[in-house]
């Protein structure tokens, strides 16, 4: 699970309406795969989706029972390998799921760069900062942004950075009050 519902499973407070979820390429046979989701009340929201699949790397479905959409990124970078390899399961609800790690979920997050992923990335920075790998995460993103030519998830990242200091979260502190002076005495009366 690459989406909200990761992010829920890592304790940030949100609603999520769809699924999105990613498996590796590498032997990955898709007519295979959409039967065994099709025996799953699993179907796809597209005419032909081996077709959409090999174009776009998801496969879109929908729950048939819920009508829940499902987005099942096909991954085949080095980084999304990485991240299944280093993946966490957790309890969710009654059943346990796997999930990226913090580091990860913000790097997924930060790429795709909508409203929804930059909140969920900043949340994800506030509850587990100290967990954040943010040397690991520019690493990952580095050759990507750089090969889609957008530096904004970098820049992204370095903002985040800056929230986290020291393993906490960064607080506004107040500003240092001076040191009071002694009030002037008045000259002794004898």
């Amino acid at each position: 699970m690459i989406g909200g519902v990761a992010v829920i499973a890592h304790g940030v407070a949100r609603h999520t309406a769809d699924i999105d979820a990613v498996v590796l390429a590498e032997g990955l046979d898709l007519r295979v795969a959409l039967r065994v989701l099709a025996r799953h009340g699993i179907a796809a929201r597209v005419d032909d989706p081996e077709a959409f699949a090999r174009e776009n790397q998801v496969i879109l479905l929908e729950h048939s029972a819920s009508g829940i959409p499902l987005d099942v990124s096909i991954g085949w970078l080095p980084f999304e390998t990485s991240a299944l390899a280093a993946a966490v399961e957790v309890n969710y609800g009654s059943v346990r799921i796997l999930v990226p790690c913090v580091t990860d979920l913000i790097v997924y997050k930060l790429l795709a760069s909508r409203p929804r992923d930059l909140d969920d990335a900043q949340n994800l920075v506030v509850l587990h900062g100290s967990e954040v790998d943010f040397v690991r995460a520019h690493d990952a993103m580095a050759p990507l942004c750089a090969a889609l030519e957008d530096p904004g998830p970098l820049e992204t990242l370095g903002t985040l950075r800056k929230l986290h200091v020291g393993g906490h979260p960064a607080r506004k502190r107040a500003p240092a009050r001076p040191k009071a002076s002694p009030a002037p005495r008045s000259p002794k009366k004898r």
